[in-house]
């Protein structure tokens, strides 16, 4: 790599991850890089390598070529890995960090599960694709059905999980906290 290209993939990792509202803790515990390489990554104090650069690209969600400012392709299609987390299965439909990030789930069939109410900071979107999708919000306990959307603020506790027995998939929207909350937990 050619010297002023590598003296801009720090800012751009220091951006992405400010984009995301993640700290060097949290993206450490994403990748498996340690605190003080990833701070010395973003100082531009170390160079960065392939091995480096790969888990970081995973973690922000960008093309390699993005965090080395390697010219555009063009091409607008948004090529993402399935991640499965708590069994759930999130597909990302958009590229860039920070802001309102949206997710393609898949949530399996469920055995009797309680439960466990969460809260955190946002707001969240959801329009069930197919299968049934119970949503618990508060004192409400609803079951979704396939063209049904519920939006509501995160600081109320709730819980999503599979109300059929079938897969269910969702289009969800939501903000950093969410993210972190559903995707990165």
């Amino acid at each position: 790599m050619d010297e002023d290209v590598l003296r801009g993939v720090g800012p751009r990792l220091r951006q992405l991850r400010l984009e995301r509202e993640a700290t060097l803790s949290d993206l450490a515990e994403e990748t498996g890089i340690s605190v003080s390489t990833l701070s010395r990554l973003e100082s531009g104090q170390r160079k960065p390598t392939l091995e480096l650069l790969l888990p970081l690209a995973r973690a922000h969600r960008v093309a390699l070529d993005e965090l080395v400012d390697a010219p555009e392709t063009g091409d607008p299609r948004v090529r993402s890995k399935p991640v499965v987390r708590h069994g759930r299965t999130f597909i990302s439909l958009t590229r860039r960090p920070g802001g309102l990030q949206s997710f393609k789930m898949v949530l399996p069939v469920e055995v009797a599960t309680t439960p466990t109410m969460k809260t955190h900071e946002g707001y969240e979107w959801l329009y069930v694709l197919s299968g049934k999708v119970r949503l618990v919000l508060g004192t409400r306990d609803l079951v979704l059905e396939p063209g049904e959307v519920v939006e509501f603020d995160t600081r109320t506790p709730h819980w999503i999980g599979n109300g059929g027995q079938n897969p269910a998939e969702v289009l969800a929207i939501f903000g950093p906290q969410g993210e972190r909350m559903h995707v990165r937990s």
